[in-house]
């Protein structure tokens, strides 16, 4: 059985994206450090799914993966220059991969933001705790806040 991917992978997955069409450059700011496992193999699937959908969904020439390394975190942006192949309208029932982006960023106590970029092209963003919590402090504390606080209009319910 292979390990988990992490981001030592990235090269492959780079690669992989490159043959299918668009030009991917990666840079890197801050020392690079070892991350947990969760924190390792969250920051490679979000690059993985970011990066699968500028191949299923945007004309894009380019796309430009930056991995930022900050003191108690690793910020991830990928961008694209494409031109989204979507609906003009969201679609109910569509958008799991960023709805599952943004559920891997929760599981490790990061958070993600995605959206069109007012220059053209996409962008996803993620921040993920260099240092995530342990399991047990996230369980005594119940489910995230943040998810909580983001449907107000749901109180009550």
């Amino acid at each position: 059985m292979d390990p988990s991917p992490g981001l030592a992978r990235l090269p492959e997955l780079v690669a992989a994206v490159e043959s299918a069409g668009p030009k991917v450059t990666v840079t890197t700011e801050g020392e690079p450090r070892p991350l947990s496992p969760g924190v390792d193999l969250t920051a490679f699937r979000i690059v993985q799914e970011a990066l699968t959908k500028v191949t299923k969904h945007a004309d894009a020439a380019a796309v430009h993966v930056r991995l930022v390394y900050a003191q108690d975190r690793l910020d991830i942006t990928v961008t694209d220059d494409g031109a989204d192949k979507a609906p003009a309208t969201l679609v109910p029932g569509t958008g799991f991969g960023l709805i599952g982006m943004r559920e891997r960023a929760h599981s490790v106590g990061g958070a993600l933001d995605a959206g069109h970029r007012p220059e053209g092209g996409f962008e996803v963003t993620t921040a993920l705790p260099l240092y995530p919590e342990s399991q047990e402090s996230q369980e005594e504390e119940g489910p995230s806040t943040r998810l909580i606080k983001k449907s107000p209009e749901k109180n009550g319910q």
